[in-house]
Order: structure tokens, then sequence, then C-alpha cells
């Protein structure tokens, strides 16, 4: 069965993306573990220990075109991106977040578009979906906790569907971290935990360890999860960093996204 086959039935699949960073001195790895080393508290959870940037792009179908998408400056003239899921995410319901921007250096580091383009290369659409460009969201979320009190927390913290076609998601950096746990599970279990819903409810439960270890799903067909994060048994932070990356059809707004073919 190819990939794609894979993951039009399954809903999800994993894969390793290691091959891709063998650039000389891994320059390109080391710039995104950088921008991840920089990242700003996320403004709407800072006392969740999560820190995040986002930006939004284009891709061209049918061309591997790449095209970045102009930021907003706000009073302090620091560039955001809005994000919006629209009923997907229970914490925030129908609310835009707006997120400090990537740096315009990321947006041109080589890594960053090979790994864009290759998660777009595992999806499907129908033939309507590619008129137009594929709205693409990057994100780059870490969770970095400092002292065993402390709980580093994604959002929504519950098995939960994006409002994104596709989402994938790639390990970039993992530290003296206890958690960080991924749940596959039927798309009915979103809105609850793992814990609370039938064995047979779920379909994988895995931990990402190496850099650019990866999964993807197909919004429609699953539900999916990540458990918080505590800091593991030495006097360092306990850190798990990861590249978040979504496709939408811009026919549609994003937060309302069409299912997968």
């Amino acid at each position: 069965m190819t990939k794609e086959n894979q993951f039009k039935r399954n809903g999800y699949i994993r894969f390793d993306l290691s091959a891709l960073s063998n650039d000389p001195g891994q320059k390109n790895f080391l710039e995104i573990k950088e921008e991840f080393r920089r990242l700003p508290p996320d403004p709407y959870a800072q006392h969740l220990h999560r820190y995040r940037r986002y930006s939004r792009a284009i891709i061209l179908p049918n061309s591997d075109q790449l095209i970045w998408l102009p930021e907003t400056a706000d009073e302090n003239n620091q560039f955001y991106a809005e994000y919006f899921q629209g009923k997907y995410n229970p914490e925030y319901t129908d609310s835009y977040r707006r997120f400090p921007a990537l740096s315009e250096r990321i947006k041109s580091n080589h890594l960053l578009k090979d790994i864009i383009l290759y998660d777009f290369k595992q999806t499907f659409w129908h033939e309507k979906d590619l008129i137009l460009p594929i709205h693409v969201g990057v994100h780059f979320v870490k969770l970095q906790v400092d002292s065993p009190d402390q709980v580093g927390v994604s959002s929504p913290n519950c098995l939960h569907q994006d409002g994104e076609t596709f989402t994938f998601a790639h390990l970039i950096h993992r530290q003296n971290a206890i958690g960080g746990v991924n749940v596959i599970a039927q798309p009915e279990c979103a809105g609850k935990m793992p814990g609370d819903v039938l064995p047979e409810s779920l379909h994988e439960t895995f931990t990402l360890t190496k850099p650019l270890e990866s999964y993807g799903v197909c919004d429609e067909k699953v539900s999916h999860y990540v458990s918080a994060i505590r800091q593991g048994d030495l006097p360092i932070s306990g850190i798990r960093s990861m590249l978040l990356i979504d496709f939408l059809p811009t026919i549609i707004s994003p937060g309302s996204a069409t299912p997968c073919f």
C-alpha cells in the first residue's frame, strides 16, 4: 500500500524527515532550532509555559512555489499573524488569536521550505480545491518547564480536530521532558480526554523522541491529542519544540475546513 493510500485509509501517517536535514553542518536545521530558542511566550497562555510564533503562506499547486503572506504591524511595530479555528478549539471558540510572526530570516530557510513542500505532497484533494492556491499555516510551538512544579500544556488540552484539512507535526527538539505523548483517535472522540473514551476508539499512542520524527492527520478522519510535559530527572529545563504545518483550500475560510478527498 502506498503512503498516500495509507493516509487516505487511516486518516493519519507517521514518518521521519531526518534525511532532509543533511545539509553541510546541518546549518538550516540549527537555524530552525535557534528560532525555537528565541520564541516569545504565547500571549494567550503564559501561565501554561507555551511559546509560539505563527505565519501564513500559500502554495501554488503543481508548481512547488511557496509564497509567504504579509503580516500586520501592531502599535509597537511588532509583526503578527491572526489564527482562527472557528468551533474547533473549545478553549478559544470563534476567537481570533494574534501570534507574533516568524522571523524573515527563518522564512527563507531551505529546510523549512523542503518540509512544507514534502508535507504538501502527502496531501490529497478534490480537483476544485486546487483551482486556487492552498493556504499554509506554519506554527513554531515550544513547551518549556524550568522546575518540577511547572507543567507545559498544549491547546486544546483534549482530543480535538483543528479545522484545517490537513495538519502535520514535526519534532525539532526534545530535552529532559516527561510526557508529550501523542494519541490518535476516532473523530467522535473530539472534546474528550483519551482516558475517557473506549480503548477501541483509540488508533495509536506514541511519543516523538528524535529530531524530525513526524506525523500527519486528515482532519475529518481522526482526532488527536498530546499530553502535557513536566521536567525530567536532570536539573535542566524540560523542552518539547514542535513545527506544525496545516493546509487548507483558500476558497473557504480557516476554521471551516472542507472534507478530505
